[in-house]
């Protein structure tokens, strides 16, 4: 697919090195990962996905780059599939920090924005303890599919906020990944994390991360008793991380293992949640 495509070139620029090659049908991708290099670059995504397609897979890869990355991304901000620019802004930028990314660089920016065929919502909620959790909601392109109300879409988008406080756990589920990622490729020590029942992108990113990473984890259930607040199936993951992962800083073999990760994470099982939808 175009998208596809287009993030594989993205991947290209922000890489030194990286060998691609792609059959003549389009359906065989060979990727060798190069060294994550940064620097200051633009890029044309597809108008097919949202930007944030894009950005969730530089906010995992940009900590880890050789040098500071500075990219403008031209193309659409939000859709019905992507999380929006403005959401990982507000949720995405906290969390690394919590993680101890931080810095006066570290920022999200969104230089002018087009004309929109529709419009959207998106909110947040954050905690006594500073946990930011978000929910949004995209109405159809116009002329696409029925029409909706903007006091409509404003009521499901607050009940899909409702819906993520209930649900529990100090990540929403639109960044549940990119902590896992983070815990995964942290010090070697066991991380453990409070989270709300886990998304489809979730469970599919840590079979990932246990091919990748070769990782052990645990999953315990937490009642709503032992919580007394959110859902019933609010569970607390517990990673036992590898001890070669601490090592991503220096070791080439775990940068490329990250890197393919990221590829294969787009261009593959991207396909079957989009069927879902």
């Amino acid at each position: 697919m175009d998208f596809e495509a287009s993030f594989i070139r993205l991947i290209d620029k922000v890489t030194n090195g990286s060998r691609i090659e792609i059959n003549q049908t389009g359906t065989t991708l060979y990727y060798q990962p190069g060294l994550l290099y940064g620097g200051s670059l633009e890029h044309d995504c597809s108008p097919s996905r949202g930007i944030g397609y894009y950005l969730e897979s530089l906010l995992c890869l940009a900590p880890f780059m050789k040098h500071p990355l500075k990219i403008v991304l031209r193309g659409v901000t939000n859709d019905q599939v992507d999380p929006s620019v403005d959401v990982l802004k507000a949720t995405a930028l906290p969390l690394l920090k919590k993680f101890g990314i931080d810095g006066e660089s570290l920022e999200i920016k969104s230089l002018a924005q087009e004309k929109s065929p529709g419009f959207g919502m998106c909110l947040t909620a954050e905690t006594i303890n500073g946990t930011i959790l978000s929910a949004e909601l995209a109405s159809n392109p116009q002329g696409q599919g029925a029409a909706v109300l903007p006091e409509e879409l404003g009521q499901n988008c607050a009940k899909l906020l409702l819906e993520e406080i209930y649900r529990g756990g100090c990540v929403d589920s639109t960044n549940q990944s990119l902590a896992l990622l983070l815990m995964t490729l942290g010090q070697r020590d066991v991380s453990k994390i409070l989270l709300g029942p886990l998304s489809p992108y979730t469970i599919e990113f840590l079979r990932h991360l246990r091919s990748f990473f070769q990782i052990m984890f645990k999953i315990e259930t937490k009642t709503t008793e032992e919580e007394h607040t959110g859902g019933e199936k609010t569970i607390q993951f517990l990673s036992f991380l590898s001890g070669e992962a601490c090592l991503l800083g220096t070791d080439k073999k775990i940068r490329n293992k990250l890197l393919t990760q990221e590829v294969t994470r787009k261009c593959a099982f991207q396909k079957s949640e989009l069927g879902q939808n």
